[in-house]
Order: structure tokens, then sequence, then C-alpha cells
């Protein structure tokens, strides 16, 4: 289909700029299939006298795609589809896996003292201990909350959030683990809040959470504790609630990983994301809190949307809008999950298995990578001219396999947006594969080598990856 045979529909009146809605309809149909990589888009000219608008007005859509690496400029103000972004629907819902923009905007700034590591990690300016370091990093539950929002509504039952804030603790937390913190680490949490919509039973049920993660983390030897906090009620900015975190700690220089040793010659040992673990009470179905906006509109079904319309960005195209064919009380294929429980499984915290094996085993681990935001490709961002071979992964949990079913989704997108089966990988030599696995399997994890590291050919990082017998193939920005 070409951009002529398209049906374009702009109207002046909406809230969005024409510019805006032009932009979004040509992204979609690119991300789609509709228009094809190579594909020339008419004229700037033809475009505004096709829809009566002005020249500019399609120049300033045109340059916002081209900006986006979505088209690409060529002669005569004529511009050519340069082909879709391989995250079409999670693009289309405007959130992000690779993170190009974000990684775009603070590519000038600051590394720290170990630009290789996973987390930034600055001189202690906190104590001005010249031996010291200070690692601080802010994250959070995301659209996660949105699903316990959503029990909430249906059943009255508040308590489901404490699971989303021990989501909010665990995507700091187990970013601090693979710079090697073990210790003294401190937590604040801030929720943002529509109190019409979310009642005083909610926050509370968040900050008990909040308490009860972190003393069953204590328990198991991880020496965390809280900061206290800020809610802020704001209701102009938050539809529903938002539930972030921040955390911080000071770590030896010396004890710091600095992903410098992720080199070609490793052993990839993953650690499963489902199951269930000796600290935790119910199973997990691997979900994490990476995702959770495709896999909420994936599975749920239209009627979602309709009843609780504060839930969703209404600049989505409607055909992505709760589409699924799941309720959440119905049960999850494969699963002894409801749809609702595995959706809203409290992230996993690998902290109580870290904490041991930078005791028992700091020397033997060379890098640790959590794979969240970018899922199993989220190892292209670390070491140099590196190709990683994952050639032996976990098993596809069930709720995964749901959201690939209910949507269509290429598995190449799902590895991707999603863990996949297993959200922590160690780096180590092959030799002291045994022993990182033993380590996990005490506190009832499974661990497995998944795949080792080999040099890259070109210097530029790349991940190979075996979904069954088929190969899917990534590559980095460019050589690191």
């Amino acid at each position: 289909m070409s951009m002529i045979q398209m049906k374009i529909t702009l109207d002046p009146r909406d809230k969005l700029p024409v510019h805006r809605q032009l932009a979004d309809q040509i992204r979609f149909a690119i991300q789609v299939g509709e228009l094809r990589a190579g594909e020339k888009l008419p004229s700037i000219r033809s475009v505004a006298a096709e829809h009566g608008i002005a020249i500019n007005t399609v120049a300033k859509a045109f340059r916002g795609l081209a900006e986006h690496g979505v088209i690409a400029a060529g002669t005569r103000s004529r511009y050519t589809v340069k082909g879709a972004v391989d995250e079409t629907r999670y693009g289309a819902r405007g959130v992000s896996a690779t993170k190009a923009e974000v990684h775009g905007a603070i590519a000038k700034l600051d590394k720290g003292l170990f630009p290789g590591a996973f987390c930034k990690i600055t001189e202690d300016y906190l104590t001005g201990d010249p031996d010291l370091c200070n690692v601080i990093h802010a994250d959070g539950s995301g659209t996660k909350s949105l699903l316990a929002y959503l029990h909430f509504r249906e059943t009255g039952d508040a308590s489901v959030f404490r699971g989303i804030a021990q989501d909010s603790i665990v995507m700091n937390l187990d970013d601090l683990l693979c710079v090697g913190v073990s210790g003294r680490i401190l937590i604040s949490s801030t929720i943002n809040r529509n109190a019409k919509r979310i009642p005083g039973t909610v926050l509370a049920e968040l900050i008990a959470g909040t308490e009860e993660v972190l003393a069953t983390l204590r328990a198991q030897g991880v020496e965390i504790h809280s900061g206290g906090g800020e809610t802020a009620d704001v209701g102009d900015l938050t539809p529903t609630v938002v539930v972030d975190s921040c955390a911080t700690a000071v770590m030896p220089k010396g004890d710091v990983i600095t992903g410098s040793a992720i080199r070609p010659g490793l052993a990839i040992v993953g650690l499963s994301s489902a199951g269930r673990a000796l600290y935790e009470s119910t199973d997990n179905s691997g979900i994490g809190s990476n995702g959770l906006t495709s896999a909420r509109h994936d599975l749920l079904s239209r009627e979602y949307g309709r009843k609780y319309p504060e839930t969703y960005d209404g600049q989505i195209d409607p055909s992505l809008v709760y589409c699924g064919p799941y309720r959440m009380g119905d049960p999850l294929p494969g699963s002894a999950l409801t749809v609702g429980q595995a959706l809203l499984s409290p992230t996993r915290s690998y902290a109580p298995v870290i904490a041991a094996l930078l005791q028992e085993h700091r020397s033997r681990i060379k890098g640790m990578i959590h794979c969240s935001g970018g899922g199993q490709t989220k190892c292209l961002h670390f070491g140099r001219g590196v190709h990683y071979v994952k050639d032996r992964l976990h098993p596809v949990p069930p709720v995964f396999r749901a959201i690939q079913r209910a949507s269509g989704t290429g598995w190449k997108e799902m590895y991707r947006v999603y863990n996949m089966g297993h959200r922590m990988e160690i780096y180590c030599a092959p030799r002291d594969v045994r022993v990182i696995v033993q380590v996990a399997e005490r506190f009832g994890i499974s661990a497995q080598q998944i795949g080792e590291t080999h040099k890259s050919a070109d210097g530029r990082n790349r991940l190979s990856l075996m979904h069954g017998r088929r190969k899917l193939s990534y590559e980095g920005a460019g050589r690191l």
C-alpha cells in the first residue's frame, strides 16, 4: 500500500496538533507494514494540497519522522521509508524497548568513574572518602501499577498494591547488584496519585508493602533500609497512580564490578525469572516489570478500556487498546495462575542470591546484566566488540507464550521487549558455571548456562539468540 492509498484523517479541532496527527498515522503505517522500506513518500507540496494543510505543517511532520529514524530525506524534499522498527506493537503504543531517544539525550553526559558499568558510579561525594564511591539509581513499577488499579477497581482489594511496592524496589535494587553493591542500601519511594481514584487504603498498602519487602530482604542477608519518601496528589498529571523509588549506596571502589571484564570467552549463566524461590510465598510467572504496557493491552479484553479509559493513552490507535481475549480472572493457558495473577506477579529480586555470590565468590563474577528494559538485548550495551550467543535458554514461561499467541507479535520483538524466562545474567569463566548454578539452586531458583561470549567480527556488539531452531540476530548501535 502506498501513502496515496492510505486513509489519512486529519482533524484541526483535535487537541493533538495536525503535524503530530500526520506523523503518527504515517509512523503507524510503517510499523504495521502498510508502508514498506524503500517506498518513496509523496512530495511535501502534494500532501499539503491533498489534505488542505500548510506546507510547513507537512514539512514539520516529515522532519520529526526523519529525526526518529523512520524516514530519510532525499533530493527535492522527497522522503523515503527507512523501514519498520522491530518493536512494532510496543512502539505504536508510545513506548520503546531500545530507548534510543533516551540514550541519545544522555550520550554526552559524564559516564562516571567506570563508563562500562551497569550503573553510573561517582566519587564519594557523600562522605569524601577517596577509596569509596557512590551509586544511585532511580526506577519504578512502570505501567504495572495500572494492572493493580484494574484489580482494585474490579474487586476492592487494595492489598494487590503490595506487589507494586516490590516491583518498584526491585527495579532499583537489582540494577545496583550488577555493579557489586551488596549492603547498606538506602531506598526512598515516591507515590504520585490521583486522590479521586486512589484512596488512602491504597497508600497504606503501598507503604506497608515497602516495609514488608525490605524486612524480607534483610532476613535473607540483604542490608537494605527505608529512607522515607514522598506522596504527592497530582491529579492533573496522573490519572491513577505512579510508584517510583530511588536507591543509593556507598561502596569501596575496589569492589565495583566495572563491566570491563565482559569480553569474549566467558560463559553466561541465566537465573530463571519464573517458579518459586525459597523466599517467595507464591509462584512467580516471570513477567517482571518491563513490557507491561503491551502485555496488558495484548492479553486483556476491550471491556477494560470501556470501563476504565483513564488507564490508557487516548492517542493510541484504537485497534491496539485492550485488544486481547482474556479477563483478569481467566485461567492462563499452561499455568496454574490466572491471567491477572500472572500479569501482577511481583518482580523477583535476585538480591539474596547475588549477596551470597558476592560474599563467597566475588572474584569469579566478571559481570552481571539485569535483563530489564530491552529484554534479552540488554547485553548489547555492555562490553566491547562482543558477540553474545544465547543458544541454551530457559523454557519460555506460559505468560510470554500467551502474549505472543494473543498478539501475533514476532519472536524477535518478544525477546527485545520481555525477559522471556531469565532476568539476571552472570558472566563467568566456563569452569565457574557449576559454582554459580549451585548457589542459585540453594535459593530455589533454576539456573543454567544459557550461552557464551565470542569476539565480534566487525567490532560491533552483536547478539545471536536461538528460539527453538530459529536464529534471531540483533546488533548494537555501533562500534563501542
